[in-house]
């Protein structure tokens, strides 16, 4: 179940990140409060997370699908470049998570 609770963490961890370029610079009140939620939310389900995961592996999983689904976001709907080499180190950070995941003992 730790597992679940920390793809979730990493979904709103995606969500605050997105939401700090809605929120430009937090002058537009309702991203912003969207970002904040988000944020706060994240952070609670990762401290669940880690009740029973180890906190080295649940923070790099956090992160790095965070990084992914943010990267991602970032070329989809913010133009940014998707380029081949961006491309491939967004696998490698996925090859990571996979990996952290298959030697962590806890499915």
């Amino acid at each position: 179940m730790s597992w679940y609770i920390l793809i979730l963490a990493a979904l709103f961890e995606i969500g605050w990140a997105i939401g700090l370029e809605a929120s430009d610079g937090f002058s537009k009140p309702v991203p912003t409060l969207g970002t904040v939620v988000a944020l706060v939310i994240s952070m609670a389900l990762l401290a669940q997370a880690v009740k029973d995961l180890p906190i080295g592996t649940a923070y790099a999983v956090w992160t790095g699908i965070g990084a992914v689904g943010t990267a991602s976001l970032g070329i989809i709907l913010f133009d940014e470049p998707a380029t081949l080499a961006r491309i491939a180190f967004i696998g490698v950070i996925v090859v990571g998570i996979v990996g952290l995941h298959s030697v962590s003992g806890a499915h």
